[in-house]
């Protein structure tokens, strides 16, 4: 006999619901730690292997081999164009993050995602980068997200979603708030 799957948006709910459950039983499940390791190239250009982490109380082996990103600058910042620059894989993160959580909530609420799209600026002042101001930060002075979702939802339904999300997201969270970060010289 066939099993039916209890899937929406390409999330599969039992297992969501299961793994939602194993965390309410057993908190130590919900600690993960994700790596990456970068190196550089050449110039402005350097590429980032990202394949082990642990999570759900084990080491990760899913992943047969890694994945990698390049990173680069564009011409006008010096760089050859080998990949995105480093603010703008940040505002792919944050996509990237708004989507899964998006996607997966509204599965979890019955709610039928046809199409979901988000467009991502961020504003960034050179001066700071470069150490010609010390009152200009060197990051994104604002980002903005604005959305378009195609669902079988009410608009109210879909900015209440959108609102969850936002207090939910990981990568959000981490640029709204400081997040402590160690960086040392190792032999």
């Amino acid at each position: 006999m066939a099993t039916v799957s209890n899937s929406l948006n390409g999330v599969d709910i039992d297992q969501l619901l299961g793994t939602i459950g194993a965390i309410n039983e057993n908190s130590q499940l919900a600690n993960f730690t994700f790596r990456s390791k970068t190196v550089w190239q050449e110039g402005g250009h350097s590429r980032s292997e990202i394949q082990s982490f642990y999570g759900a109380g084990n080491e990760d082996d899913s992943r047969s081999k890694p994945f990698v990103l390049e990173g680069d600058e564009p011409p006008v910042l010096l760089g050859t164009n080998n990949g995105p620059n480093a603010v703008e894989v940040v505002l792919h993160a944050l996509g990237s993050c708004l989507s899964v959580g998006f996607v997966y909530n509204a599965a979890a609420q019955g709610i039928e995602v046809r199409k979901l799209s988000f467009e991502l600026e961020g504003n960034l002042d050179l001066h700071g980068f470069l150490g010609l101001s010390k009152e200009v930060r060197p990051g994104y002075q604002q980002v903005s997200v604005r959305y378009r979702v195609d669902a079988n939802a009410s608009r109210e339904q879909l900015v209440e979603l959108c609102d969850y999300v936002q207090r939910t997201s990981p990568v959000l969270d981490i640029l709204r708030q400081p997040v402590p970060v160690s960086v040392s010289l190792v032999d």
